[in-house]
Parts: C-alpha cells; structure tokens; sequence
C-alpha cells in the first residue's frame, strides 16, 4: 500500500529525475500507481472515501422494509407509534431503550427519501403596490469546451529566482480558489519557500476596514505551510512584477500553442486542464539548474494539505433554500427544517446530510445572486400554482428559452389556466426528461401547434423521434427554368 511519504518523495523527485520510472522507482512504486499520483495531485490519504458506512448493526434491518410500507403509505405516522406496534407484533425483541434509534432511522429516511414537504415560497412586494500568486483571466483567449466558451481565470503560481510557475483554472478571485491554486503548486513544487506575496485581493487577503491585517482563514493557510504573508501596496502592481510578467509570457505561450494545435476547443474542462499541465511543464523545462538550487532550501511541506473547501451548517429553510455567502441556493424540500453541513469549494458546494452526499451544486460567481433548481420544489408548487406568479426567483422556473417561450404562448392563448398548464409542463419535465419536453416545446412552437401538457407527455410516452433542430429539408431545385432562360436569350439574340 502507498503512503502519504512515498507519494511526497515521488513529488520532489519527478522535478529532478529525466525519467518517470526512475523516480516512482526511488519512490517505491511501480509506474503505473506513481502516473495515477501525478495526475491526480492528491496523497492516499486524501482519496479516502468519507465515512457513509454504518459501525454498529442496526437491530431494525430485518422489519425495515415493514416499517418503510407504513411510512409511504401513510407518512404521517410517528416513530413512536410504529415502534409500539413492533414491539406488539414481535413481543421481547425490541427494548424501550431503542425507540431513539427507529425515530433516528425514520428521520434520515424521510430527508433522503421520503415524500417532498411543503414550501413557502417568498414573494416579491413593489414599492406602493413593492455587490502575486495573482489571478489572470484567459477569457480573452477564446477557449472553448465542446464548443461553449469557456470564461475563466487562472491562479498563477511563481518562485521568483527560478520563475518555476504553476497554474490552476478557477473562476474567481475568492478565497477557495486562492486556497487551492497555492497548495497544488505546493504540493507539485513539493516543498514551501520562506514567504508569499500576493496583490491586494479583499476578498482573499485582508480584512475589510482593516488592510494591515490578514485574514484568519488566510493567515492559518500560510501558517499551515510556514509562508510569511506579504502583500503589495494598493495600486503598485509593480511590486508584484514578477507574476505579473509571467502572466504576459504565459499567455502569450499559451495562445501561440494553441495556434500551434489548430484548435481552441477542448472536448471537457479535464482535457484543457490536462494541456496546461503540459505547457507548464514544457516552459518549466529549461528552468531545472536554478530550480534545483531552490529545491535544497525549500522547508519541507506539512503531512497533509488543509482542506480547499469552507464548511458551513445550515438550516434549509421554509422555502426550501439556503443561504451561502451571500447568495440563495435551492435543495431538496424534504429536507426543510433540516441542518445540513455545506462544503463550499471553489467552483461547486456539496450538501452533506447523515453523512450522506445529497447534491451537488454548481456555485455562483458573486454575491447577491439566486440558483434555485425546479426539481427541488415542482412537487409542492404544482400544488399552490397561485405562487408562481410572484415568486421571488420565478426566473428560474425556466430551465431553457423554450420553456420560456411555451409560457409565453400559453398566457397569450390561455390566461386563466397559462400557469397550471405550465407548471404541469415543468413537472413533466422533472419527472421524465428536460430535454425531452424541450425537444416536444421546439416541435410544437416550430409547427404553431396548441402547446398543452397532454400533448407534451404523449410525444414522449409513444418515443417519437423528433426532428433535430439541424435537420433542415431542402428541396430539390429544378434546374429546367435556367434552360428555359437560355433558349430565351438565344432566341433574342
């Protein structure tokens, strides 16, 4: 089994070694596990899966499967009250002392499982009626992935004596991203210089009213490391000249090896990553004299890394969402009234019931903003459609243009029953496939047919194959016309 140490040491001797196999040999690894370490950047103890595995038998395994039947056809029913009627039917077998572990059990079944609780749904009220390591941004490069363009940054990573860099894509200039941009390139260096400099992100950095100062998570990132914390004076990016350098060659080498590859798009964000880490490599490459020069005093790095990600507990709300940073996210209503645990990384957040991964969402850019995700709440809101209209976040309801579109149709042909229709839609949509009600919305607005729900769910349910959108007939052109035009022009002339 390999260990945190022999993965450390492949890290440090991948930078001097010519060959792979020589230092996963030194390292005590075959070539193949040291690859896997090289890619994915992380030491064993850091693949560990989280614990979602029960420590204790649960003397409620055998009747569970009773006890779910009377849950999900009556979900109203108290632990206690089953736990009475075991206790009768199986007379000694169950102890007072385990009625705590059957509610325990029900309580979990019905925020993971069970049937989805009531929403409130805020409404909107009118007045009278009712915001060095650096951060470079490549958007401007016009990197694409399948296609879509690919707005990013990149955290850039540099020693200055022996310009050795390093680079993580993020998508924005925020703590997290900070976080884990500084300890990959870390943990590929495999060693820590004495301090850090960075520009002035408030943000990340220093406290808000407070500039002299660092913050607590920050500063417990450079201790975690033993980096001492310096940061430029406001508006003298010259002092943080030497990134700032390396931002113009690496994108200027980054563009030219994209001319170089015929293509700016990139079939997943994992392929695009994977060609920076080769760029990297290559601009690394005639740096080895000076780096190793470095490597010899680099102080040694801590036995693991702190964790990229904030963790937050929160309790999900009546309206079946949460609030994070500033910003409003949806989850799932059966979980209202709950407390979760939030991981918050970089570009996504993980919701954490019971030890239980729930969700995952992706996470907003900014502060002030709202992800609410329709199949957390269409349950309840086919139930109160009165709702709709004024929801805070109705924008949302509409997971494409053509949904919109659909909604627009039915208030302009059927007012009074426009929402109920649509929100039947949209359930249809929850329940069996976005992309299939949105094929069926494009195929009856093209032919202007009447957009109902019914119409909606028969095209799916009989699996009719609808045109693509790129699809296009043309007809035949009949060219005898042409003919005609030339035996004209001869017979004038």
């Amino acid at each position: 089994m390999v260990t945190d140490k022999q993965v450390r040491r492949l890290m440090k001797l991948i930078k001097t070694e010519k060959r792979k196999y020589l230092a996963a040999t030194k390292a005590g690894m075959d070539e193949k596990t040291a690859r896997k370490y090289l890619i994915c950047r992380q030491l064993p103890s850091q693949v560990k899966t989280e614990h979602t595995w029960r420590t204790r038998e649960d003397p409620f395994d055998d009747v569970w499967e009773e006890v779910r039947e009377f849950l999900e056809s009556n979900p109203g029913l108290e632990g206690t009250t089953l736990f009475v009627y075991l206790q009768r039917k199986y007379p000694g077998r169950f102890l007072d002392g385990q009625l705590r572990t059957l509610q325990r059990r029900i309580k979990i079944w019905r925020a993971v499982e069970g049937p989805p609780r009531e929403v409130f749904f805020p409404q909107v009220h009118h007045p009278g009626q009712l915001s060095e390591s650096d951060f470079t941004d490549l958007s401007k490069l016009g990197i694409t992935i399948q296609g879509e363009p690919f707005k990013h940054l990149i955290y850039h990573f540099v020693l200055t004596y022996s310009n050795w860099e390093d680079g993580t894509v993020c998508f924005s200039e925020s703590y997290e991203s900070l976080s884990e941009g500084l300890q990959n390139a870390l943990w590929e260096l495999g060693g820590a210089p004495k301090e850090h400099k960075t520009d002035r992100l408030s943000a990340a950095v220093h406290k808000v009213g407070h500039p002299e100062e660092f913050t607590r998570a920050y500063s417990h990132l450079l201790n975690h490391y033993g980096l001492v914390g310096r940061k430029i004076q406001a508006g003298q990016a010259n002092e943080n000249g030497d990134v700032e350098q390396r931002h113009f060659r690496f994108k200027r080498a980054l563009d030219q090896s994209l001319m170089l590859r015929g293509s700016r798009d990139f079939s997943s964000r994992k392929d695009y990553e994977l060609y920076l880490q080769q760029l990297f490599e290559q601009l690394n490459a005639g740096r080895k004299e000076r780096l190793k020069e470095e490597i010899k005093v680099l102080k040694a790095l801590p036995s693991r890394r702190l964790n990229d990600c904030k963790r937050q507990r929160v309790k999900v709300g009546p309206s079946s969402t949460i609030n994070i940073l500033h910003n409003v996210y949806s989850a799932p209503s059966r979980l209202i009234r709950e407390w979760v645990d939030v991981k918050i990384y970089a570009g996504y957040l993980e919701i954490w019931y019971a030890q239980k991964l729930i969700e995952t969402i992706p996470r907003i850019r900014g502060e002030y903003k709202h992800f609410i995700q329709y199949r957390h709440i269409i349950d309840w809101l086919v139930r109160k459609p009165g709702a709709f209209e004024n929801y805070r976040y109705r924008c949302d309801l509409f997971p494409t243009s053509r949904f919109r579109m659909a909604y627009d149709y039915l208030k302009s042909h059927n007012p009074l029953h426009a929402i109920k229709e649509y929100l039947k839609i949209l359930y249809l949509a929850a329940r069996e496939s976005e992309s299939g009600v949105d094929d069926a919305l494009r195929y009856l607005l093209n032919r202007e047919e009447n957009v109902t729900a019914q119409k909606v769910e028969a095209m799916i349910q009989s699996n009719r194959c609808i045109p693509s959108v790129t699809d296009i007939a043309i007809d035949e052109i009949n060219l005898a016309g042409y003919d005609e035009l030339l035996d004209m022009e001869g017979a004038h002339a």
